[in-house]
């Protein structure tokens, strides 16, 4: 049996789009496949069936995480973050590697001058060419998220008007240009006709908080009271999913959820909008701004202090049709 180790460090969203690379390799190949992540995302993958070990580094990639890599002999590397740290490693081993192309001019081009040269092509297609190579293809059956047993969130535990049924609204980011304006998501959440879920972490209890103090019970805040796979476990239970482009996206995705993704500064052209979810899911973008995308990740505030790639009309974002 051969080896094969997968490198990706981060983050959620990147590394649940890792996942259709890792189990069409393990059901296609005769393999061992390992990974390697950071060690605060190592949670995303000992759950998944198809990954037999897993490896991670917490800040750097030291001379005992080397060594210990070495000690695998490993017959390839699939590199899918592809960074002076990897290639770094990749020399170490000294091992058969191939590398995911990050495309920096193209991206450099469509967020610098809005020349568009990216390709139209899903991340997750750009990720699979990785292992064209080795005569895995894609299968099409999507992203994959497990959850594990004990993580699965009880409605019960809910208050009893969402238990039957509730939108899933995740209202965290990276970033807050990827982010709707508190504002604008209170006035989301008032159009909902179901009661809804607020999901994010521990840094967005407080901008929850005021939203369901401003609209009342039809909101509950779920945002930094559930760890990540419980988190995950109520995006797959929602009748559907409102979601910035941010990690939760993607998880959604993987349970073919219907989602309306709501962009602001980044766009979707950049290749990583949501993959094989429900045929009803859109994305919702306030089109045609010349400063539009500002930045392929995102920044603290608005460069041009007017923010209007996120004055979305709400009726598109809450429309059930």
């Amino acid at each position: 049996m051969k080896k094969i180790l997968i490198i990706r460090f981060s983050s959620i969203g990147d590394i649940v789009l890792t996942t259709p690379v890792i189990r069409c390799v393990k059901q296609q190949l005769d393999v061992e496949l390992h990974y390697l992540t950071k060690a605060s995302f190592a949670g995303l993958l000992e759950n998944n069936p198809y990954v037999d070990r897993v490896h991670s580094i917490s800040k750097d990639i030291d001379k005992a995480l080397v060594e210990k890599l070495k000690a695998e002999q490993f017959d390839q590397v699939i590199d899918l973050h592809n960074n002076l740290r990897t290639l770094r490693l990749k020399r170490a081993l000294k091992v058969p590697s191939k590398s995911f192309p990050k495309l920096n001019i193209q991206k450099w081009l469509l967020v610098t001058f809005k020349v568009r040269k990216m390709p139209d092509v899903h991340i997750v297609d750009r990720y699979l060419e990785t292992v064209k190579h080795l005569g895995v293809l894609n299968d099409g059956a999507g992203l994959d998220y497990f959850i594990p047993e004990g993580s699965v969130v009880d409605l019960k535990h809910l208050p009893e008007t969402h238990a039957q049924g509730y939108v899933a609204v995740v209202i965290g980011g990276q970033h807050a240009t990827k982010m709707m304006p508190l504002a604008k998501l209170i006035e989301v959440c008032r159009a909902l006709k179901s009661p809804v879920v607020l999901l994010g972490g521990p840094e967005d209890a407080e901008k929850g908080a005021a939203i369901s103090d401003g609209i009342g019970p039809q909101v509950f805040n779920a945002c930094g009271k559930f760890k990540l796979d419980e988190s995950a476990s109520l995006v797959q239970q929602a009748l559907w999913v409102i979601s910035h482009d941010t990690g939760l996206m993607h998880v959604a995705a993987a349970f073919k959820k219907r989602i309306v993704s709501v962009w602001g500064n980044t766009v979707p052209e950049l290749g990583m909008y949501p993959y094989l979810s429900d045929a009803s899911s859109k994305m919702v973008e306030v089109k045609n701004l010349s400063c539009r995308p500002c930045s392929k990740i995102g920044f603290s505030k608005c460069p041009k202090k007017h923010f209007k790639c996120m004055d979305h009309d709400v009726d598109d974002i809450v429309n059930e049709s």
